[in-house]
């Protein structure tokens, strides 16, 4: 770590990101030059980004803040097609109705944690269906598809998981790995883009946009992954058992974000502030060596630093006053998630089970009851402890309200309408 030269690569290095780098000597030495233009693909398959997409959003804007160019590819024609990548199966196939409204939603999410404009080191946002749309099938397979051999494209990991698993993999998924690698082409050609930059299962894609680069143009053209990232317990990235953590606020709550922090594993605390933060890294080696019921504190901060990149300051003290007055005082905040449901149902009277699926705080029935069972359900700061319990309006307190509560640090609010 001590022998790179650039802040771009020394900061990536020293806060956790970087777990592949073609050509890392060169790649340092051209970034202590001048502002490197370096991209990242997402594709548009939801209206919102979820956590899981975070990484590569903040290795972006770490590219920026030490001196580099953003490039955000948003994959309107890739997503037409689907990335098989880590995937068992198909993913769906949207309409460019679907596609076009999903960019749209992603847009403002970027704008949080980037700035965009005309400078040599603002972020631009692209979409390569600016030029995959319109692509000669004939000329393509011609001057891209003869760069590529089946026998090496069955290497690589994307497909050859999926084979060995024995799933399908459609001709228009296999395709996928050429088109990305036309995209490393082309925006080098449009905006001198020189770095590839994506998750580890990427690897084999940005490596063939590298060779593609240098046959077609003889531009040096460079790659860099980061690990897939899994929790210590070995949870997917941005999936809670009651949905995705979603980046856009009008999908979930600047409180129900902040919490999701608050409740990482112990175990993930330093590394999620290396990753998700911009606290300085003494600062970070400091409240990693808390234990006990002081790593709390290091928790906080966590969810402090990460609602404020997304949300704001105001959102994230919001919701830490919300958490602190939920647990200490067993209040009910504005802030909490809050599900509505008719009136009509609630004078009928609603099983305890069905309520908190509905409430979201459990997936299932099964999952309700065990929750109850294992003594972890409130109703209004109440213990249940039947799960054959009827909630009718009669719960409703003077707040105009039913408070239920999944533990200690997990609560929704019910509104009648």
């Amino acid at each position: 770590m001590s022998t790179l030269k650039s802040d771009f690569l020394r900061v990536l290095t020293e806060r956790g990101f970087v777990h592949q780098c073609t050509d890392e000597a060169a790649l340092d030495d051209l970034a202590t030059k001048g502002p490197i233009p370096a991209y990242i693909g997402f594709d548009a398959t939801a209206p919102s980004l979820h956590a899981g997409s975070l990484l590569p959003i903040m290795m972006l804007r770490w590219l920026q803040q030490t001196g580099h160019k953003p490039i955000v590819l948003m994959g309107g024609g890739t997503t037409r097609v689907g990335d098989p990548s880590g995937k068992d199966e198909q993913r769906r196939l949207l309409t460019d109705e679907d596609i076009a409204g999903n960019i749209a939603g992603i847009k403002t999410v970027f704008s949080k944690f980037l700035t965009f404009g005309d400078g040599p080191t603002d972020a631009v946002m692209v979409n390569n269906d600016d030029w995959l749309r319109d692509l000669n099938y004939i000329e393509f397979l011609r001057d891209v598809g003869r760069h590529f051999t089946i026998n090496r494209m069955l290497t690589f990991d994307s497909v050859k998981l999926r084979l060995d698993r024995e799933q399908p993999l459609t001709f228009l998924e296999f395709n996928y790995m050429l088109l990305q690698a036309y995209d490393f082409m082309e925006l080098s050609k449009r905006v001198g883009c020189r770095l590839q930059m994506g998750g580890s299962d990427q690897w084999g894609n940005i490596v063939n946009g590298i060779e593609l680069t240098r046959r077609t143009s003889g531009t040096e053209v460079f790659g860099l992954t980061t690990s897939l990232l899994t929790t210590a317990s070995g949870a997917k990235m941005g999936k809670t058992a009651g949905g995705a953590i979603w980046l856009d606020e009008s999908m979930l709550s600047a409180y129900e974000y902040w919490q999701y922090w608050r409740n990482t594993e112990d175990a993930d605390v330093g590394r999620f502030l290396r990753l998700f933060t911009e606290l300085d890294i003494a600062e970070i080696e400091r409240l990693e060596k808390f234990e006990g019921a002081e790593i709390n504190d290091a928790k906080i901060t966590l969810a402090n630093e990460a609602t404020r990149l997304l949300h704001g300051d105001a959102a994230a003290a919001a919701a830490a006053e919300t958490a602190r007055r939920t647990f200490e005082e067993g209040a009910i905040g504005s802030d909490l998630p809050t599900v509505e449901i008719s009136r009509s149902d609630l004078m009928a009277g609603i099983g305890i089970l069905e309520l908190f699926t509905r409430a979201g705080l459990t997936a299932s029935n099964g999952e309700a009851r065990r929750l109850i069972k294992n003594g972890g359900a409130k109703l209004n700061d109440r213990k249940v402890d039947s799960d054959a319990e009827t909630v009718s309006d009669h719960a409703v307190g003077a707040e105009g309200v039913i408070k239920l509560s999944a533990g200690k640090k997990r609560h929704t609010l019910i509104r009648p309408v």
